[in-house]
């Protein structure tokens, strides 16, 4: 199991009472006295092992925010959150069945994939229920961590013994705070610069990307079709203390549009309709909660978004920041964003696109191929398509 450094640090702050300040003095140490024949991974660890500090949970039922990659026989309890439907695949001579669900603790929320017979017990299941399960394997898609089940897996749905509290209310952060695999976050800001959408051809029966032989578009489960259209959209926000590029995906993109699936996908076949739409949207005060990612093929993080508010209400934003403890300067920044005074009323202002402080970095060229550069950024949330 590979656990970040940071992770580390952080385990040993809360189970030795020191600082993190003195934590990173004793890696420092570690690492002379060993002539820097390791890494600082492996000085944090060997500073956990001397302090008497478990970095890994190998007892009872894990905390979401604790399961790490490569755990296997975990034990996890979670109320299911989100529920997909059951999908059918095929790879070569291999067939199957494949499901996922989201479940959720007061520590966090994670993906658990259903296969094969695994998949009879998934149809029995509804949103709300609490699931325990136990010998499940912890595994990482594209940045983020799933719990998979599999034959041995032994799951229960509503134990009797079992109780879950689901913390529920996203993190409010500046944009220069976000770090890499933050989850449920909220942030607030005014969008600078907008790319066209990208549109791709999906499976109008299970959803899955079409490949495309010949002049035919085909999917894996369900073989020649017309397809269907599904999109993304980028934009880059920016909130005095940095900026991001957001990706919306198909419901992310009509809820800031506030249009229908088929009104954007007029777009496809018409882009100039999209100026207009850029024009609208460049200056807009918008808040997004979703989670932060890194791209690869632009080496800079990424906000993933799960919810849009396109039009968030400024007093109601100036209340929330008023009663939680943010640094006072956060008011102040708010208020300037929207055109507000410190008495409520308006005052004029005009909100310019801003270009960002850092341009992303073009990808690493990987190949000649558009579909293996575009598969980079396809998420598993919008299409819940997963692999074994």
């Amino acid at each position: 199991m590979n656990i970040p450094l940071q992770d580390i640090i952080s385990k040993i702050k809360e189970n030795s009472g020191l600082t993190e300040e003195e934590i990173n003095n004793k890696i420092k140490e570690k690492l002379e006295s060993l002539s820097g024949l390791i890494s600082k991974e492996g000085a944090a660890h060997i500073i956990a092992n001397e302090l008497g500090v478990k970095l890994v949970q190998t007892e009872g039922t894990v905390p979401i925010k604790n399961l790490l990659a490569g755990m296997r026989n975990v034990e996890v309890a979670g109320q299911v959150t989100q529920k997909w439907e059951v999908r059918q695949f095929s790879k070569g001579e291999r067939k199957g069945s494949v499901a996922s669900l989201v479940i959720a603790d007061s520590t966090g929320s994670i993906r658990l994939v259903f296969w094969n017979d695994q998949t009879d017990n998934f149809v029995k299941i509804n949103e709300g229920d609490i699931l325990k399960i136990e010998s499940g394997f912890v595994k990482e898609n594209q940045g983020r961590k799933e719990i998979h089940l599999n034959s041995a897996t032994k799951l229960e749905i509503n134990p009797a013994n079992v109780k879950i509290e689901i913390n529920t209310s996203p993190e409010r952060k500046k944009l220069a705070d976000l770090k890499e695999n933050d989850e449920n976050v909220e942030v607030l800001g005014t969008v600078v610069q907008v790319f066209d959408p990208r549109f791709f051809e999906v499976c109008e029966k299970c959803g899955k990307r079409l490949s495309k032989k010949e002049n035919d578009f085909v999917c894996d489960v369900h073989g020649v079709l017309k397809p269907d259209y599904a999109y993304v959209m980028n934009l880059f926000l920016d909130d005095g203390t940095s900026n991001i590029r957001t990706v919306l995906w198909r419901q992310q993109a009509q809820k800031l549009l506030e249009k229908t699936d088929e009104e954007i996908k007029v777009i496809r076949e018409s882009p100039a309709e999209f100026e207009k739409i850029r024009s609208e949207l460049l200056g807009q005060f918008i808040k997004i909660v979703g989670r932060v990612k890194k791209n690869e093929g632009f080496d800079s993080l990424e906000l993933v978004a799960n919810l849009v508010y396109p039009n968030p209400d400024p007093k109601k934003e100036l209340d929330a920041l008023k009663s939680a403890p943010q640094e006072e300067t956060d008011s102040q920044e708010l208020m300037d964003a929207v055109g507000e005074k410190s008495d409520g009323k308006k005052k004029t202002k005009t909100l310019k696109p801003a270009v960002p402080d850092k341009p992303p970095k073009k990808p690493k060229e990987k190949s000649s191929d558009k579909k293996d550069d575009f598969e980079e950024v396809i998420s598993i949330d919008d299409l819940e398509d997963v692999e074994e």
